[in-house]
């Protein structure tokens, strides 16, 4: 996946984001909606960690193709 791809991913995640949040105004969301919301955000932070990742390979003249989407538990247990 190149950059190009990864930007047009988070474009198209971001924006079915906003839809998911903005369905219903001033109700709360379904439990699917609420979990598929959440699965939007880690794929959101997947993108987000492998752009970083091609970023700084590229930077240490490193292949950034080497890159890897890493899991979800990774991405998620970076903070903790």
């Amino acid at each position: 996946m190149n950059d190009g791809t990864i930007f047009e991913q988070i474009e198209r995640l971001s924006e079915e984001e906003l839809a998911l949040e903005e369905a219903h105004p001033g109700k709360p969301m379904s439990e699917a909606e609420r979990v598929h919301l959440r699965e939007v955000e880690v794929q959101l932070d997947q993108c987000y960690d492998l752009l970083r990742q091609r970023r700084a390979r590229r930077a240490a003249g490193l292949d950034p193709d080497d890159a890897a989407l890493r899991s979800a538990t990774t991405v998620e247990g970076y903070l903790q």
